[in-house]
């Protein structure tokens, strides 16, 4: 490891932070010294090791003795999750993670949620509200959708109800019912169920839908009452089929019932294509009781001041904020100072109620930030994973503002970083490599930025310092053909109409907010997903007959548990499932393929059930989970692991790297395709049995795209992911490249929304949407080649390309 200065001896009021002997997960006994009260960037390819020493050891064990500190219940249990493996870890302060990760998908979270904005402004209608005259004073909970005491009872708070119209049931009321008019009933024997009973009752079955009559219509799909009659159904001449008690439930009920109760989650997607949202019609989508809407504060109800982006919500306070000392007074201050942090991080078109799982990750981890900003802690570490996946590099800024004020304050920043602006901002760095997992491990550098130049080994180092020499130019492939989208309406899109290029890399731009993710996630990837189901696209378009398949590589999670690994989810494992149950020792004892999966009953452990963890719950904190005991994570019983091939058991195997993994199973074609596809996307540092639950967004992406580059393809493919690089180093972002790239050279589309613009650059069109967010985006500001997008004026992305476009930065 190449260090600029010797290491003095730690003080009692040392300037370091002090690792000696890490060892976890592939650290390889990492001993560094990390400069508090700085920006420290921890870089290195993916899977490198940066997240052990920054995550796994540094802030593992900042949280491991606040723990023993303050909850002798929780430190009980806390031994059973292990402290991180490293020797001695002197200077430590206390330490906070924030972490780069979407919000779980409710429409009860939203930006006031996120940012305690909320509870603020319920406060002040509570304590200095205008109420009507003589009514009783609200509690704050009394102004929250998310509270019995608060929310709409017809609504529950939602703001919207859900029902169904005999349009949404039945789209096509040329057919009959025996040919499938009512689109919204279950198929196979469900759905012949429940004809058969309509025939049996006397309705026509035969006769177009149209021509029914409207009061036999209204009863088939609305009716409330549960007949019981017996069906003779129409013998097949291969199967007898008796008379039997058949109970009719109406379309309506159908479809309400399968989406509140149902276990599956495809069949709730299914009931909910049927289904038609509108505002309540008690609360008119405010979702809150008429008692609590009755106050108004500035001559507005909460729900009005709620929708009101930030900026002017701040303007509508300020007068109040100005004067006096009495709690309004006070609670508008709180909330104008709080909220002139948003807008300073370009946050001031959102509005309070706003939910969350219609943020970008860049809006997410911003809000996040500012509250902590406003939290007034120092002394404190602030351990950051990613801060700028799912940013602009315009937005890229406000983040850099937020983090030198975080360390004015007092505090220390250790980052996990990709993000080479943001590296080149660092006071130090912290260089992890020089691969990935078993080749990784080793901390390469540790000093000022500037030193990183002369170490040979570093991955990074090309990359924060390249030669100024502009990349190499290519050609723009020429499209096969045009997608069109017409009038598209959609949260902030207002009539856009797009063109999307076949047979070519197209990337979408555009600052966070803009209405990227709106454009291709939900306006694209739905009205082809609708046209290749046989559904009517709610958004006009042309040339859809081009495209005869779609996958959509997202960022969601693998798997919710341990149970979910790298290994399940890509198929691998049977191939390496029927190697062990074909060896000498498992043909003696009669073991077949189903006896190496850890979700059966005869192979698995049965303490943990096959899982290798147990859940830890711990009082007061949020349950985690803690090695199995019985098996030590290996997930098997004694008789599975003592069969072997070539000295390994099937655990050893899921222990291994996708890297290791191809060398040992070098032999077996079954298992060598996916693990080849899988190093192909830059995953050959992830272990078989990784769990789902520690994999980040970008990998799980990832393992998407290699199950999928696995298959055998007929036909026009559009291909649509969603910031495919988050979490990726610039060296892996070339490896992924070069896979999307070969997509589109076998003939089908690939589109991105990317942030990236070595990656933009390198596209054949390119979208950019903006000017800005919000309320100030939603508009196609430039379409073309990366050069003649470079060109555009008034592009906040245009600067940012051409620098890519001539130095490769």
């Amino acid at each position: 490891m190449h260090d600029p200065a010797p290491r003095p001896e730690a003080t009692p009021h040392d300037p370091c932070v002090r690792v000696r002997g890490a060892r976890e997960h592939n650290l390889r006994a990492v001993d560094v010294d990390i400069p508090r009260d700085a920006l420290v960037v921890f870089t290195g390819v993916s899977g490198s090791g940066k997240s052990s020493l920054a995550f796994g050891t540094v802030y593992a064990e900042a949280q491991r003795r606040y723990f023993e500190s303050v909850a002798p219940y929780a430190r009980r249990l806390i031994h059973q999750v292990g402290a991180p493996k490293v020797e001695e870890i002197t200077g430590l302060p206390p330490a906070v993670a924030l972490e780069q990760r979407r919000s779980a998908p409710t429409s009860r979270s939203s930006v006031g949620t996120v940012t305690t904005l909320s509870n603020s402004l319920r406060m002040l209608f509570s304590r200095a509200g205008t109420y009507p005259e003589g009514a009783a004073r609200l509690d704050s909970d009394a102004f929250s959708p998310n509270t019995a005491t608060g929310a709409c009872p017809e609504c529950h708070g939602m703001g919207l109800v859900h029902t169904v119209t005999e349009d949404s049931l039945v789209p096509d009321p040329s057919l009959s019912i025996r040919d499938g008019a009512i689109a919204a009933w279950p198929g196979a024997w469900q759905g012949k169920n429940l004809r058969d009973i309509l025939d049996t009752l006397g309705h026509d079955v035969d006769r177009p839908w149209r021509e029914l009559p409207r009061a036999d219509r209204d009863w088939i799909l609305f009716t409330d009452e549960q007949p019981v009659v017996t069906v003779h159904p129409v013998r097949d001449a291969d199967r007898i089929q008796r008379p039997y008690q058949g109970t009719y439930m109406s379309a309506r009920r159908y479809v309400l019932h399968t989406f509140a109760d149902s276990k599956s989650a495809a069949l709730r997607a299914r009931a909910e294509r049927h289904l038609v949202s509108r505002p309540c019609p008690a609360c008119e989508g405010r979702r809150l009781r008429p008692e609590a809407l009755a106050v108004t504060f500035a001559g507005r109800d909460i729900a009005a001041l709620a929708a009101l982006p930030l900026a002017e919500l701040a303007r509508t306070l300020r007068p109040a904020a100005g004067t006096g000392d009495g709690a309004a007074a006070a609670l508008a201050r709180d909330l104008v100072a709080r909220i002139e942090v948003l807008t300073e991080l370009g946050l001031g078109y959102l509005s309070v109620d706003r939910p969350t799982p219609t943020l970008s990750a860049g809006e997410l981890q911003r809000l996040r930030l500012a509250t902590q900003l406003r939290s007034g802690l120092f002394g404190v570490v602030y351990v950051l994973d990613e801060p700028s996946a799912g940013l602009h590099p315009a937005d890229s800024a406000a983040l850099l503002t937020v983090l030198d004020r975080l360390k004015a304050a007092g505090n220390s920043l250790f980052v996990v970083e990709h993000h080479m602006d943001v590296v080149r901002r660092a006071d130090w760095i912290v260089d992890v490599g020089p691969q990935a997992g078993e080749h990784g491990g080793r901390v390469l550098y540790s000093g000022l930025v500037a030193g990183l130049a002369d170490v040979a080994e570093s991955a990074t180092r090309r990359f924060v310092f390249p030669d100024g020499s502009a990349p190499r130019a290519r050609t723009p492939r020429e499209p096969s053909g045009v997608l069109r989208l017409r009038g598209i309406t959609c949260h902030n899109l207002r009539g856009v109409d797009a063109d999307f290029p076949l047979g070519v890399f197209t990337a979408v731009t555009g600052v966070s907010g803009s209405g990227k993710s709106t454009l291709v996630g939900e306006a694209l990837a739905e009205t082809v997903g609708a046209h290749l189901e046989g559904r009517q696209p709610e958004v006009k378009a042309e040339g859809l007959a081009a495209v005869g398949r779609l996958v959509r590589v997202d960022q969601k999670p693998i798997g919710r548990t341990p149970r979910s690994n790298l290994a399940t989810y890509t198929g691998l494992f049977d191939a390496v499932r029927k190697l062990f149950a074909a060896t000498d020792g498992a043909r003696a004892r009669g073991y077949g393929a189903g006896r190496f999966s850890f979700n059966v009953v005869a192979g698995r452990c049965e303490v943990c059930q096959g899982e290798g963890f147990v859940a830890v719950e711990l009082l007061f904190l949020p349950g985690t989970y803690a090695p199995c005991t019985a098996c030590g994570g290996a997930r098997y019983n004694p008789g599975t692991l003592e069969i072997t091939h070539r000295g390994r058991t099937i655990a050893d195997v899921l222990d291994m790297t996708v890297d290791a993994a191809a060398a040992f199973l070098a032999d077996v074609p079954a298992a060598l395709r996916g693990l080849r596809t899988l190093q192909d996307v830059g995953l050959g540092y992830l272990r078989l049995g990784q769990p789902a639950t520690e994999l980040s967004g970008g990998e799980a992406q990832r393992i998407k795209l290699a199950a999928e580059l696995q298959r055998t393809h007929r036909g026009h493919t559009l291909y649509v992911l969603d910031e495919p690089t988050t979490g990726l180093h610039p060296a892996d972002t070339e490896v992924l490249l070069r896979q999307l790239h070969g997509l589109v050279e076998a003939g089908n589309t690939v589109v991105v929304v990317e942030h990236d613009m070595a990656v933009v650059a390198g596209a054949d069109h390119v979208i950019d949407l903006g000017p800005g967010g919000g309320e100030e985006g939603g508009r196609i500001v430039a379409a073309g080649s990366p050069r003649e997008v470079a060109e555009t004026a008034g592009s906040a992305t245009a600067p940012y390309l051409a620098a890519a476009l001539s130095t490769g930065r």
